[in-house]
């Protein structure tokens, strides 16, 4: 059995304070070394033996230190519970300005090899020395061309908190201190969004309204950080030669533009699946419509309470079935004090899954309200953890990393697991709850997120047009992209204008399509292992594979090939065949 010690991290168990001056010093001068040995002398640029030599080094700093040291790490998750305190902000500014500098010292070396006549990267290509390098030399050549100078790449990365993400922990830290009184009781921000999906229409009308209000309070803060933001991505974009907004992330992701939309045109194509989805639900319900809030309200007594207790006996017991390694890694995060559970005022919100480099440990920040979509995200959340502890098992701090392209393929895929395990003894009524709620995470990830990236995709072609959007307008293109996917069995009520505010992905921007990506790719992965369990051995091999190659041919790999139409289809029909079955059982039921 787990062991639970405590719902809090203990960063203090895994990350020595005593040590940050000593190892800030060392880190200094392994930089400072390393870019005094091979700032002036070329060799590197010419000679394969010397290339690996400065790459064996450049790997040896990643694998002692992290290229974000402990003191960064343990001071933005420390921030993560606290906001709005100014001591935490200050000394984490202050770390932040040093790694920059850091970076800023060794910067030239990536952007020198880089840039190396073609002729000379083929060689290195095809040099057995460099063998080990091959896909680490390979993303650095392809991706030159939006590389800029190195004094330019320095002004860039010690403006980037300046002109990004200062804004945007301005209007989180905003959020998260609000509170309101919900029935007489004071709720923090995070609580209020668990709220919205209370049974008790009374409650839920009533969290709604308090969220609303919060957002409208912040909606002109809002408009400002969203059009400052917009602008720096178009600066920079525009210093890069990147035609398109959403292109720097898919040379990020490491996946063909092509195959980004063909995934965003099939699931538009399949939008009248979410359509067909929220009419069910306003019937199930007996409601004319649902009102914008209510959308991700759950049906029936599914939504019963699920202690953290009981949420982690029954994850653990999926953990443990799949496979024993999945159980060991979760049970090592819970009695070694790596979640940090119930949210509280000043906490961030949401959900996330923290790692740096090789050397640190894995933390996940939860904020369980005892809802079964609390369950889903304690799956969802260590499944991208175990997919930290694969990869740092077999891969060198130069593929230690995930793709934003499959990054959810995890979470969902245990995600998904821990569903199915509720629906093995469940009778009619509870099968039609859960069948329910499958379809709202499916729906979630996949029609939504699509319905989302297009939203981003106007707001930035918007935002190049005019110089300015206002919050009126990011509302309308908001609620037109809202309005796409749910069809009109969901109001956009008053007030849904403004949930754009809160919503962080599109900070991270062109982000959210990997939610589809990885639902889709995780049911084909799932369905390998339904087949034979055998299997899980061929998920654990992906899971592990990090940046060693191209998303593309890991699948292949795997005989998966996601540059096919017919193989997103594939994954949506599934979702159509569980809506069909979920309608055939609420008629046999007499519920609609």
């Amino acid at each position: 059995m787990i062991k639970i010690k405590s719902k809090e991290w203990n960063l203090d168990n895994h990350l020595d304070k005593s040590k940050f001056e000593e190892n800030r010093k060392i880190w200094t001068k392994i930089v400072e070394e390393f870019s005094k040995k091979w700032k002036l002398n070329e060799e590197y640029l010419k000679n394969p033996l010397k290339l690996k030599e400065a790459l064996e080094e450049l790997e040896n700093m990643e694998e002692k230190y992290g290229s974000i040291m402990d003191e960064s790490y343990y001071y933005h998750l420390l921030l993560e519970t606290d906001m709005n305190n100014t001591e935490i902000k200050a000394k984490s500014n202050q770390i932040d300005k040093f790694n920059v500098e850091m970076i800023n010292k060794s910067q030239f070396f990536a952007i020198n090899l880089a840039k190396i006549p073609k002729e000379k990267q083929e060689e290195f290509l095809k040099s057995e020395e460099l063998k080990k390098y091959h896909y680490f030399l390979k993303r650095l050549f392809d991706t030159a061309k939006y590389l800029l100078s190195e004094p330019e790449e320095k002004i860039i990365n010690l403006t980037s908190k300046s002109s990004f993400s200062l804004w945007v922990s301005m209007v989180e830290r905003f959020l998260g201190q609000e509170e309101r009184k919900v029935k007489g009781e004071l709720k923090n921000y995070s609580e209020l969004i668990g709220l919205i999906r209370d049974k008790n229409k009374e409650i839920r009308d009533e969290a709604a309204k308090a969220l609303n209000e919060i957002l409208k309070k912040y909606s002109d803060v809002a408009e400002e950080e969203m059009n400052a933001i917009l602008n720096t991505k178009q600066i920079e974009d525009t210093l890069r030669n990147i035609k398109r907004p959403d292109e720097s992330r898919h040379v990020s992701d490491d996946i063909d533009t092509e195959v980004v939309d063909t995934l965003i045109d099939t699931v538009t194509e399949n939008f009248d699946i979410s359509k067909k989805y929220y009419k069910l639900k306003a019937k199930l319900l007996n409601l004319p419509k649902l009102k914008y809030h209510e959308r991700a309200m759950g049906y029936g007594d599914i939504e019963k309470e699920y202690s953290y207790e009981e949420s982690i006996e029954l994850v653990q017991k999926v953990f443990k079935n799949l496979d024993e390694e999945f159980y060991q890694i979760f049970k090592g995060y819970i009695e070694n004090e790596q979640i940090d559970v119930y949210p509280k005022k000043g906490k961030s919100g949401g959900a996330f899954c923290a790692h740096m480099s090789k050397i640190h440990p894995t933390f996940i920040l939860l904020n369980h309200t005892n809802k079964l979509g609390d369950v889903r995200t304690i799956a969802h959340e260590v499944g991208h953890g175990i997919n930290n502890e694969l990869m740092k098992k077999k891969q060198p701090p130069f593929y230690f990393d995930t793709p934003k392209s499959t990054a959810e393929v995890a979470s969902t895929f245990m995600e998904d697991f821990v569903l199915q395990e509720l629906l093995k003894e469940a009778d009619d009524e509870t099968r039609l709850n859960i069948l329910m709620q499958k379809l709202d995470a499916d729906v979630s990830s996949i029609q939504r997120q699509i319905a989302c990236y297009k939203f981003e995709q106007e707001l930035h072609e918007e935002y190049r047009k005019s110089g300015h959007l206002s919050k009126e307008e990011i509302g309308k293109l908001f609620q037109k992209n809202m309005h796409s996917y749910m069809g009109d069995a969901v109001e956009q009520s008053e007030g849904s204008e403004n949930w754009w505010v809160y919503w962080s992905h599109i900070r991270s921007f062109f982000y959210v399509y990997s939610y589809a990506s990885g639902l889709l790719i995780s049911k084909a992965m799932q369905n390998l292992v339904k087949k034979d369990p055998k299997n899980i051995e061929k998920v654990k091999e992906f899971l592990s594979a990090g940046t060693s190659d191209s998303p593309k041919n890991i699948f292949l790999k795997m005989e998966i090939d996601i540059t096919k139409k017919e193989f997103w289809q594939q994954g949506l029909q599934e979702v159509r065949d569980l809506l069909k079955e979920t309608e055939e059982l609420a008629k046999k039921l007499g519920k609609i």
